[in-house]
């Protein structure tokens, strides 16, 4: 944190424990996962419910006891405690009872016995990385999608249209966000000094937080003085006047804090010197590795291919056999979706059953995904999700898909002149921004294979999303839409082996959905007769 020496925000620490890499939250199969956990967990919790109450209701027994006894025998305390039977029942409670009952070994038992159907599910929880990312991914889907936080927070997916707040899309399942869930999002961007989206989020924080009447929960990890502190400096770093307002409240819930006190009084400073920063608006963080961000936002948000997409008349939808006997008979559907670059789309390509077969082949094999950094391969904000890869050879259903592949494309698909099936499930606001398919550098992992670079690639949809998720042309200006089964195949190089710009592409987030594609990549070598090499530029 880069702040002024004479400001200081108390910031707590989430107390979960970091059992494994955080992984879940960049597949939505391990989210799925993670509810079963929950169920565990809440039938732990429902026994000690039943057991606590079980307590209680015996300390609600000799409560009454006790107080009928007050209410009742002890009406004249001289004349009661000549009796030594009275006398020496009070003793005892005194002495014996009243302990077992403030010092109740069960209440213990209860709690440990939570703690220990807590331990054993552990290993399976979500770590704190996993929260962050989770947070991001909120975040993500906010400014791709241009949604309202206060939206987002009420569960509505909307966005200003004409100066009217407009639902782009209405989930089958929604849920309302607390106080103490936007603080979280809200401290994460705090954290990474990103006060654009702390703002945001802190504010319904603090408003959500105001609503209960500042009522502690004991599940939530932030309060209405951790919210407003938060909220004072990020807003500080815009505007001091609305920094000392909020930190006038914070000092009014906590007189006594010296920290607070001290703030303030700097920025009265400032604003009587008149050095405070002017209200100029938070901006949104930059993006040093997204030059085309504008045009990959507006393809993702139109969620499907753009109107002139269906004006050329170059472009037709044909049943396709590409001359192979084996498609004669059944030919695929080809949609050309564009001719620079040239990309098709081939509607049911794959049926409902191999499309499960291959993502439960590929399940236990998911790993978080990886882009090429020279020559390494290492994971990155700008790809959330994990894949896996799968050989022809040990599963009939892949070999079949190579096999159709080859057929459609007349390609040599085998590896290595093709890459293993590679298996890739999205999780929260999972995304996959602008790249290329092809090498960029001669040093790139791609070249391991020694088969050259990645000609073309053959991506195929394993599923269907409720909103979001299209993959998107950033040059070539169009989006397509997760079509479940359908498969797109483009290619990522010119005839004289030089890479196609115009095949820029972005996966982009899932709004709503839980999106599996499969990804074949074909190389250069063993295709000189399938694909002839030229040296013509426009080729």
């Amino acid at each position: 944190m880069k702040a002024p020496a004479w400001v200081c925000c108390s910031c707590s620490l989430l107390t979960v424990i970091h059992v494994s890499v955080g992984e879940m939250y960049t597949s939505l199969l391990n989210t799925k996962q993670a509810m079963s956990v929950e169920r565990k967990l809440i039938d732990y919790l429902g026994t000690y419910i039943d057991q606590e109450l079980e307590r209680l209701e015996d300390i609600k027994r000799f409560y009454a006891k006790v107080s009928s006894l007050h209410a009742e025998l002890y009406n004249s305390p001289a004349t009661a405690l000549t009796n030594p039977l009275v006398a020496f029942t009070l003793i005892k409670r005194l002495q014996s009872e009243w302990l077992h009952v403030v010092y109740s070994n069960e209440a213990l038992e209860n709690a440990q016995a939570l703690r220990s159907g807590y331990e054993k599910e552990e290993a399976d929880l979500p770590n704190l990385e996993d929260l962050q990312g989770a947070a991001k991914g909120l975040m993500r889907l906010q400014d791709v999608y241009s949604l309202q936080v206060p939206g987002l927070v009420r569960g509505r997916f909307q966005r200003v249209t004409n100066g009217r707040s407009v639902d782009i899309h209405l989930p089958a399942v929604s849920v309302q966000l607390s106080g103490d869930d936007c603080f979280l999002v809200g401290k994460v961007a705090y954290d990474q000094e990103d006060y654009y989206h702390s703002v945001q989020w802190l504010e319904e924080s603090v408003r959500l937080f105001r609503g209960t009447g500042s009522k502690w929960s004991p599940e939530n990890e932030g309060t209405l003085h951790d919210a407003l502190d938060h909220l004072a400096f990020s807003h500080f770093m815009e505007t001091v006047s609305h920094a000392l307002s909020l930190s006038q409240e914070l000092l009014h819930y906590d007189p006594s804090n010296g920290r607070v006190l001290q703030n303030i009084y700097k920025y009265e400073k400032l604003l009587a010197s008149n050095s405070s920063k002017s209200a100029g608006g938070l901006k949104r963080p930059s993006c040093k590795y997204l030059r085309t961000r504008d045009t990959y936002e507006r393809l993702c948000q139109t969620r499907g291919s753009q109107p002139v997409h269906f004006e050329n008349p170059q472009l037709f939808c044909d049943n396709f056999a590409n001359g192979h006997p084996g498609l004669l008979l059944r030919p695929v559907r080809r949609e050309v979706l564009s001719l620079r670059p040239y990309v098709v789309l081939y509607h049911d390509f794959i049926s409902d059953s191999e499309s499960e077969e291959i993502k439960q082949h590929a399940q236990l094999g998911l790993r978080r995904s990886v882009v090429a950094t020279g020559d390494k391969q290492a994971t990155a904000e700008y790809r959330i999700s994990k894949s896996a890869w799968l050989k022809g050879s040990a599963h009939s259903t892949v070999s079949r898909l190579d096999q159709k592949i080859s057929m459609l494309t007349g390609l040599n698909v085998q590896h290595p002149h093709g890459e293993y099936l590679q298996v890739v499930n999205y999780g929260i606001g999972g995304h996959y921004e602008p790249h290329f398919d092809h090498a960029t550098s001669p040093s790139s992992p791609v070249f391991k294979l020694k088969t050259g670079n990645r000609v073309a690639t053959f991506m195929i949809y394993l599923s269907s999303v409720e909103a979001g998720g299209s993959t998107a042309f950033i040059y070539a200006n169009f989006s397509v839409p997760v079509m479940k089964n359908a498969a797109i195949f483009w290619w990522n190089l010119h005839r004289n082996g030089e890479g196609d710009a115009d095949t820029l592409h972005a996966g982009c987030p899932v709004l709503i959905g839980d999106k599996w594609v499969a990804n074949k990549w074909i190389h250069e070598y063993g295709q000189e007769f399938q694909r002839r090499c030229s040296l013509n530029p426009e080729e």
